[in-house]
């Protein structure tokens, strides 16, 4: 049985390499990320030989920055957890490679956690920090409530957009897949569009950033609905994060597909004209993004046509992703919705999925911002109820970097 109930949790799936230690997965100790976003941004996406050679270099530091933050020793942990997938090969290996050498020399269980479930247990784990900072009161009235339901859990990143129904079992959870992208990740779409546009990188938070100062309905996008394919019985889905149900097993209905919009927004631009003036105003400040506080600071980087192509392709995007979403919970009568990942951070995505939830009588949650993208924080979480049933890896754990969450 667990003595202290802490768990560091090791994570290196991508660009941040992280180290966290959290207590029985309701309470963040301490939770140190180093990004790598200064090394890929020149290139406008992760170059994954060089985030497995910064990988080498933060994970010790890292995971001394995490421990000493907390007051703690390793000593101290009932067991260690780290991300095996899925992600980019490389980088896991160097987080696996080092929890797996930690966990041997110090007797300690090693805990493989997959990284999409990570993100889902980031919005549990900010349920348990808020309920327990409600008190003893509201902890008791609570519980059922966030807990002991099923949820459909969203998560939406730049390698993912997966939908989940999770369900709690014996103080664990299982997975069903539901839906999920046929090509691009929602999270991709954004980067690439900043990218077109000249834009910097990660892509997200410029195209969020500047929305907001645009015209949501100025370029009518729209989605078609993706059909049934008869010749893709029986063959894996070709994404790059997983190796998942066939899209034939799926229900159309809950299939995205986001490399469309790109090409409109690519037509858009060429037919407009609007690249070449928007990178020759954004290229001055790539490396030093501060957020426009207004249409003035806005009109410096993108002239207003651009801003206009921006907040349309953002709306019809989290549109998108909400027509599926909510439709997928009112087909399995689900009450609950979990909304996860670094996309999750989007102001638009959480004011427009939070009203139609409040519309719907559903109920919603996300997890914080820090928890929204990767971090070690959600691994350590995810990890509890695995120490519990003392579910271990084997000796033999290596990076997979196509994992399905299960």
């Amino acid at each position: 049985m667990p003595r202290s109930g802490l768990i560091l949790g090791i994570e290196s799936s991508c660009d941040e390499t992280a180290a966290a230690v959290v207590e029985r997965g309701a309470r963040t100790v301490s939770s140190v990320v180093a990004s790598q976003i200064a090394t890929h941004a020149r290139y406008g996406g992760v170059v994954p030989e060089l985030a497995s050679r910064e990988h080498l270099r933060a994970i010790v530091p890292v995971v001394r920055a995490a421990l000493a933050e907390a007051h703690l020793t390793l000593a101290d942990l009932d067991a260690i957890a780290v991300t095996s997938g899925p992600g980019l090969a490389g980088a896991l290996l160097v987080g696996i490679t080092y929890a797996k050498a930690l966990a041997f020399a110090n007797h300690l269980p090693l805990i493989a956690v997959n990284h999409l479930e990570g993100h889902i247990h980031a919005v549990l784990l900010n349920d348990r920090e808020t309920e327990n900072a409600a008190g003893a009161d509201a902890k008791g009235a609570n519980r059922a409530a966030l807990h002991d339901d099923a949820a459909l859990a969203l998560v939406v990143s730049g390698g993912h957009t997966h939908l989940y129904l999770a369900r709690p079992a014996q103080g664990a959870w299982n997975y069903t897949l539901v839906g999920r992208t046929v090509d691009d990740a929602a999270g991709e779409a954004f980067d690439k569009v900043a990218k077109l546009l000249g834009l910097g990188y990660p892509g997200g938070p410029w195209i969020d950033a500047l929305a907001k100062f645009g015209n949501p309905n100025a370029v009518p996008f729209s989605f078609a609905q993706i059909k049934t394919k008869a010749h893709l019985e029986g063959k894996p889905a070709r994404t790059k994060a997983a190796k998942i149900a066939p899209i034939a097993r799926l229900d159309p209905h809950f299939l995205f597909s986001f490399s469309g919009i790109k090409t409109a927004v690519l037509r858009y631009v060429e037919l407009h004209g609007l690249r070449a003036e928007a990178r020759a105003r954004v290229s001055r400040v790539l490396t030093d993004f501060r957020q426009p506080q207004t249409r003035e600071e806005a009109l410096a980087l993108c002239p207003q046509p651009t801003l206009d192509l921006i907040a349309s392709f953002q709306h019809a995007v989290i549109g998108d992703l909400m027509k599926k979403t909510f439709a997928a919970a009112e087909s399995l009568s689900a009450r609950r919705i979990l909304v996860t990942g670094g996309v999750a951070a989007n102001r638009e995505l959480r004011e427009r999925f939070t009203r139609e939830a409040a519309a719907r009588g559903v109920r919603i949650a996300f997890p914080t911002l820090a928890l929204s993208t990767d971090n070690a924080a959600m691994i350590a979480a995810a990890a509890w109820p695995r120490l519990l049933a003392e579910d271990f890896a084997p000796p033999e754990l290596s990076a997979d970097p196509s994992l399905a969450l299960r």
